[in-house]
Parts: C-alpha cells; structure tokens; sequence
C-alpha cells in the first residue's frame, strides 16, 4: 500500500510537471518572437532528433525501432501523426508569435470534449447524457464567437482538431511516446534541414552569425519538446486515466493566465462569452468523469 502510494505521488509529481512545462512553454517562443515560426518549429524538429537519439541510445531502444521499421503499415500511420503533430507545433508557434496566446489556450480547452467526439464517431464510444450537454455547450461558445465576429475561432480548432486526430491515430498505433515522437521525427527531419540549409534566408537562419544566447534558445527546442512529453509517459504509467485527466486543463489555464496578465492580450466581455461556454462545458465533462469513477468504484467490489 504504501509502494503504491508513493507510485501515486511520483505520478502526480510528473503530471504537474509536464501540464506546467507545456503551460509556460509560450514564454520560450516569446523569446523566439525575432525567428519565423517555421524556422523555429525547424529547430524544434533538428534538436528534437538528436535529443531523442541519446535517449533511446541510452535506454537501449533501437530493438523497438527497428521492430517498427519492420511494419510499413505503422510507418505509414506514423507519417500521418508526424504531419499532424508538426502542424500542430507550426499552428501554436505562429499563435503564440503573433498574439493569439488566447486563441491557442482556447484550442486546448476545447481538446477533450474534441476527443469525445472523435471517440463517439470513430472508436464508436457512446456520449452519456451529461456529456451530450458539455458537447452542446462547447458548440454553443464556438457558435457565440460566430455571431459576435462572423468569423470561427479557427486557431483554437486546428489546434483541437489536430492534437485530437494526433492522439486518435497514437491510440490505434499503441506505441510508446519515446519511440513513436522518435520516428515521426525522423519522417519530419529531411523537410526540417531542407528548410534551414537551402530555403530560408533570415537574417538568423546562419547560426554562426546568431549571438551565442540565440543558438541556445534554438537548441533548447529539443528540451523544450521532448521533456514534457516524457514527463507525462511516466505520469501515465502511474496514474489512473481518470486521475491524469484532471491535470489536463493546467496547461491551458497557465497559457490564458500569460496571454491576459503578463503578455496584454485583450480579453474582451465578447470573447469572453466563448470562454464560459467552453469553461461550462469542462465543468459538466469534469463532473461526469468523477460521478462515473466513484460509481466503478462502488460497482467494483461486487464484481
């Protein structure tokens, strides 16, 4: 019991870190604001590469890889999920650069009633009733945004859409995040140095002309990418899905409390209305997740 306990504590520990460490990851891109989103999510592709080569180096991991190589259908699968994660990168960066920090944390809100959707009408999970309200309620707040605007907060929703089939296509794949981030990587490794050696031609594309404090910014990319995501494999292995899903709305939360106290987004009474919405609809999701894990609890005795 107290082996599990201290398993437990591990988990919430790496929870926390990974969801605060994705949550303050726009204050690394602010610092990049001077280099082009793609430029910068080539960087993050380059040091990504070399970060997790040591890692499975290390770990001795090359068996799993090669176990992949070995399957042309997953490859394929995985060069799906390396284009959707990378244009999910490119989508935040720009985001994040360009000041719509609100607009990104919004997108990420929207992700897990985005998955239960994408689990009703793919892996056919069928939606209970209060989840049916939280679906309605989010498509009332995207709809409010419609009205007021005229336009779909369409950064908030290729973020949602794309993070949302990323981890559908993951969940069909079933492999580890060390091996799968790895090999998608690896699909989207020769776009990335065909990009930085013989496409762009900003005044920061040269790293040997860049101050020293820039190249590291530019190598830190790696870090920056894989630690979180490692931080969460290991939460996952120690956590109950119903308990780790709980931390998922820190990242966010730390991303709308930058873009409104610390970067000066306006955060209108307008836009404001979409975020009720979609808070209301957490609330009711969020609700629905713990009545249903204490009434398995309560059934899982008698079983």
């Amino acid at each position: 019991m107290e082996e599990q306990t201290k398993k437990t504590q591990r988990g919430v520990i790496l929870a926390l870190a990974a969801y605060t460490m994705w949550g303050i990851a726009p204050i690394y891109f602010k610092a990049l604001q001077n280099v082009s989103p793609l430029e910068i999510l080539s960087h993050r592709v380059i040091w990504s590469f070399f970060f997790l080569a040591a890692l499975i180096f290390f770990s001795k991991g090359w068996v799993k890889i090669r176990a992949v190589i070995a399957k042309p259908k997953m490859l394929l699968m995985l060069t799906v999920t390396a284009l959707l994660v990378g244009t999910n990168w490119m989508i935040f960066i720009w985001a994040v650069n360009n000041n719509y920090m609100l607009d990104a944390s919004l997108g990420y809100f929207i992700n897990p009633l985005f998955n239960v959707i994408l689990g009703m009408v793919f892996l056919g999970e069928r939606l209970r009733a209060l989840q049916w309200v939280a679906v309605v309620l989010a498509t009332c707040g995207v709809a409010a945004q419609l009205i007021q605007f005229g336009s779909l907060p369409w950064i908030a929703l290729a973020l949602a859409g794309s993070f949302g089939c990323y981890g559908l296509l993951r969940k069909k794949i079933n492999l580890d995040a060390q091996t799968g981030l790895f090999l998608e990587t690896c699909v989207l490794l020769p776009l990335a140095t065909i990009y930085i050696l013989f496409i762009t031609d900003s005044p920061t594309a040269n790293l040997a002309d860049n101050p020293l404090q820039l190249n590291l910014l530019l190598v830190a990319a790696g870090i920056v990418t894989t630690l979180p995501l490692l931080c969460f494999t290991g939460a996952a292995t120690k956590l109950k899905l119903s308990t780790l899903g709980f931390f998922q709305y820190i990242g966010p939360s730390l991303m709308f409390l930058l873009a409104v106290l610390v970067y000066d987004e306006p955060f209108s009474v307008d836009n404001g209305m979409t975020f009720i919405f979609i808070w209301s609809a957490l609330i009711l999701f969020s609700f629905d997740g713990i009545k249903r894990h204490r009434d398995s609890k309560k059934v899982a005795p008698s079983t």
